[in-house]
């Protein structure tokens, strides 16, 4: 049987990846995208993820609901300079012509998981602003949810938006701070990608020399990144921290390594906005609820997302 899937996200780069893996895989029946504020200007977003669904061939069943269009409280900033101009490498501008859901994000979620208690996962891979939003809403959100995995935070390590802080818990950091006190979450943080979700210029290689469609539209979206990560890091290399979160929905069996832990957001301005303290040694009195993916099997995600380009499978070698 499939899997119903929310995914919530801020569409830009990576996330047109993640959305990508969810409409290609058979074991996944994705029901809705809702879009939040966060990477670049609203309106790319939207139809950032119309377009990816659209390259996926699932425009027509799967609709697009916009959500909030910025945090609960803080200001932030897009990260246009990372994903480039619009969110797709400052080379593609999508206008799709494709009209959004007339219903909220927001109550999209909470309506469908109300219609089928138990049996729909979130993957949040952007500020959780439309999920906090949703349990204000609807209280029991956590017992009419099967999963939620969320992409965020830097666990005991540097954030990749600032020393602090992962970008996705920055941007709404009062969200963030709800949703992981409120709902059992998986949590696939920024550390993990850098240990098991980059992929170097060799790896890219085959990316570059294949002639499918999503291939091409992954090196094109990318080039802008690798340029920002070239000058930031010294490193021609890509990081694939949403695509990873949604292998982890795909593949359960790709984690090898989890923690069930206390964790909380710093929801205060200054410079330790968005921090996520993550108790693995228990030292706190905070109940331990998030699960932590500590390590999964690079090689296993690489085929998954390495056939997901050149096949249009992801689930080809599962």
């Amino acid at each position: 049987m499939s899997r119903r899937l929310i995914v919530d996200s801020d569409t830009a780069g990576d996330d047109t990846q993640a959305i990508l893996m969810a409409a290609l895989a058979d074991s996944i029946d994705l029901e809705a995208v809702t879009i939040v504020a966060g990477n670049v200007e609203f309106d790319y977003e939207v139809e950032n993820a119309k377009y990816t669904l659209q390259l996926a061939d699932h425009a027509d069943d799967v609709p697009v609901h916009e959500g909030a269009r910025r945090p609960l409280v803080k200001d932030f900033e897009h990260v246009d300079h990372v994903h480039g101009d619009g969110g797709l490498g400052g080379e593609l501008y999508p206008d799709t012509g494709i009209p959004s859901a007339q219903q909220h994000a927001v109550d999209a979620i909470v309506e469908t998981v109300r219609g089928s208690p138990g049996a729909v996962s979130l993957a949040c891979i952007g500020p959780l602003t439309n999920i906090a939003l949703a349990i204000r809403r609807e209280p029991d959100l956590n017992d009419l949810l099967d999963e939620v995995v969320v992409m965020g935070g830097a666990v005991n390590t540097l954030g990749n938006d600032t020393p602090a802080a992962e970008f996705n818990f920055w941007v709404d950091p009062d969200a963030a701070k709800v949703v992981l006190n409120e709902l059992d979450v998986t949590l696939v943080d920024w550390g993990l990608t850098l240990r098991h979700a980059a992929f170097g210029a060799d790896e890219l290689e085959p990316f570059e020399a294949a002639n499918t469609p999503y291939a091409d539209f992954f090196t094109t979206i990318t080039r802008h990144l690798r340029e920002f990560t070239k000058e930031r890091h010294g490193v021609d290399e890509t990081t694939q921290p949403d695509s990873l979160a949604m292998a982890c929905v795909l593949d359960p069996e790709l984690i090898t390594e989890a923690g069930t832990y206390f964790v909380d957001v710093d929801e205060r301005e200054g410079m330790t906005r968005g921090y996520s303290l993550v108790d693995e040694l228990g030292i706190t009195d905070g109940e331990p609820r998030t699960r932590v993916v500590e390590a999964i099997d690079e090689d296993r995600f690489k085929r998954i997302f390495s056939d997901m380009l050149l096949h249009g499978d992801p689930e080809r070698s599962l």
